[in-house]
């Protein structure tokens, strides 16, 4: 070893000191690469570096993208993320119910624009029908339901379980697709008992209700297993979990800065004064 030594011209006591701190533990090393196997586990295996880092910090810890990235290798995390999905392009306007929102999802106020849409989540041998409500000011998820009905009763259900839990405010403006739900006779009488406004999107233009095909896709792709549930209650139980807990209180929102929803929500009523 010696003449090895002799040959790279290094000291003999500066390998084996080398050898000897190779040999020790790290353990804070080793509780950051557990804290971060913890949090994309408990993200099903959908948070990236970024989003791993925001939720760090968030906890406390003192840390940067890189050294993530480096946990995230040695313990073979690998984050499941899709590509950029293909919308199609709008071809005709429904003129009697006219886009008010015009894609201005920045809002200055909690209740002042809702967005809902409706989607499918395979429950044993068919498909059910998720149908959400999101408040524009932070991306919060206000109300949901789920039914094997794709009706108008699914979307009104979701409607009053936001108008209930937000204390029933009015004089909002609620924007969807062109669906036929949302353009049924019950529902627009809903949004009018409520003193809501109504909006939608241009037709086939997934841009115009961007926030909830996000929202969704956030769903499918994070959380939702590729086979889909057994049961629709199982389904039921697994969706509200996301929706209500993980993706409103503990995942990270670039649109609020990397805070989660409900945390940014309040802090934003808090500076301005609304609380």
């Amino acid at each position: 070893m010696e003449l090895v030594c002799s040959v790279f011209d290094i000291a003999p006591s500066c390998f084996y000191d080398h050898l000897r701190r190779k040999q020790s533990i790290d353990v804070e090393r080793l509780h950051l690469r557990s804290e971060v196997n913890r949090l994309f586990t408990a993200s099903r295996s959908s948070a990236g570096s970024r989003t791993l880092t925001l939720m760090m910090r968030e906890q406390g810890h003192i840390i940067g993208r890189y050294k993530v990235r480096q946990l995230m290798k040695e313990a073979a995390l690998v984050c499941k993320q899709p590509g950029s999905p293909n919308y199609k392009v709008a071809t005709v306007e429904r003129l009697d119910i006219p886009n008010r929102l015009n894609r201005v999802f920045d809002v200055k106020a909690p209740d002042q624009a809702w967005c809902g849409d409706i989607t499918y989540i395979w429950t044993g041998c068919k498909w059910s029908y998720l149908a959400t409500v999101l408040d524009l000011y932070s991306r919060r998820v206000v109300g949901w339901a789920m039914s094997e009905r794709p009706d108008a009763s699914l979307a009104i259900t979701a409607l009053d379980m936001a108008y209930a839990h937000r204390g029933k405010p009015s004089g909002l403006l609620f924007h969807s697709d062109q669906g036929s739900q949302y353009a049924s006779r019950i529902f627009r009488q809903r949004l009018w008992r409520y003193r809501m406004r109504q909006s939608m999107s241009r037709r086939g233009n997934c841009w115009d209700n961007a926030p909830m095909e996000r929202l969704f896709r956030s769903l499918k792709t994070e959380w939702i297993p590729a086979s889909g549930y057994p049961t629709l209650e199982q389904a039921k139980r697994d969706i509200s979990y996301y929706l209500m807990d993980y993706y409103n209180w503990r995942r990270p929102h670039h649109h609020n800065g990397g805070l989660p929803l409900t945390l940014a929500e309040n802090r934003l009523n808090l500076f301005s004064g609304n609380c």
